[in-house]
């Protein structure tokens, strides 16, 4: 079982957690100030790699606060978790 660190609360499993999905994704514009292929990129068009990756977590069965956890998508293994609007270690 994955050990989620929140910054909050400390080392939780991993089933007290919801994904966010990918950390620091700048919302563009208004959406009717932006073209449609720029938009839809916003919307469905994400980073995947595999390695070092920054994503969002919810402590959905705990404190229920977001914040951000960089985990390598390779090994699983997480090597920083922070807050919403600290910057990446």
């Amino acid at each position: 079982m994955l050990l989620i660190p929140c910054p909050y609360c400390g080392n939780r499993p991993e089933i007290e957690f919801a994904y966010g999905g990918e950390a620091h994704v700048v919302r563009a514009a208004a959406p009717r100030t932006v073209d449609d292929t720029a938009w839809t990129e916003f919307l469905y068009f994400r980073k995947n790699p595999r390695g070092d990756h920054a994503e969002r977590w919810r402590h959905a069965y705990g404190c229920g606060r977001f914040f951000n956890v960089k985990r390598n998508t390779y090994t699983d293994q997480i090597e920083a978790s922070y807050r919403i609007g600290e910057t990446l270690p």
